[in-house]
């Protein structure tokens, strides 16, 4: 029994490697390349710890953080819908449904289903620790694009009203502050050029 589940877990553990291979439109802060989905669920884990003292007094961080690492998990099948893509996220879902059924039920079935759970905790987004890493996972691009002078932005054609709509109603509901410093950021990337109206 211990060895099958062992397999279980091993065999799930070398599937998710896959995520290194799945490229999002954001580009490393060296402007050199583009960041893949392993790098960002890290790097948004990290930035949850590091701004934990914005969350509200309820929330889990252990939580989030679970969130976090799983929440792409799907993309290794569904792929990366841009963000500002309506069409490519419209059918967004039912490939995530099925990408979640295959790659979490590699796992043993408590396993499976407690990570699933934190995966369907995030996508749907009512919890306050669902909310908080949806912050997370709004304000880091919007940061990237900042610091590379709105290089996807562009390269997108990108509008100020798509970037407010899109990210300001999850960054109000996870922190105050982050929505005040993603209505700065949205501001001044207008002001130098790298958002037009």
């Amino acid at each position: 029994m211990t060895g099958d589940r062992l397999a279980r877990q091993v065999a799930f553990l070398l599937e998710v490697d896959r995520l290194k291979g799945i490229g999002r439109q954001s580009y490393v802060l060296g402007g050199e390349r583009k960041e893949n989905s392993a790098e960002h669920s890290w790097h948004v884990a990290l930035m949850a710890l590091v701004l934990a003292e914005y969350a509200p007094p309820e929330v889990d961080l252990a939580r989030v953080v679970r969130m976090l690492l799983v929440h792409d998990l799907v993309e290794i099948d569904a792929g990366d819908a841009y963000f500002y893509d309506a069409a490519a996220n419209e059918a967004k879902p039912d490939r995530e449904q099925a990408a979640a059924e295959r790659i979490f039920g590699l796992l043993p079935s408590d396993q499976a289903a407690d990570l699933r759970a934190a995966w369907e905790e995030f996508e749907i987004g009512e919890t306050s620790e669902a909310r908080f890493a949806k912050g997370m996972d709004r304000l880091m691009p919007l940061l990237h694009n900042h610091h590379t002078q709105g290089r996807s932005w562009r390269e997108h054609g990108i509008r100020r009203g798509q970037v407010e709509n899109r990210l300001l109603p999850d960054l109000a509901k996870a922190s105050p502050a982050f929505h005040a410093l993603a209505v700065a950021l949205i501001d001044d990337a207008f002001k130098r050029g790298w958002l037009v109206e």
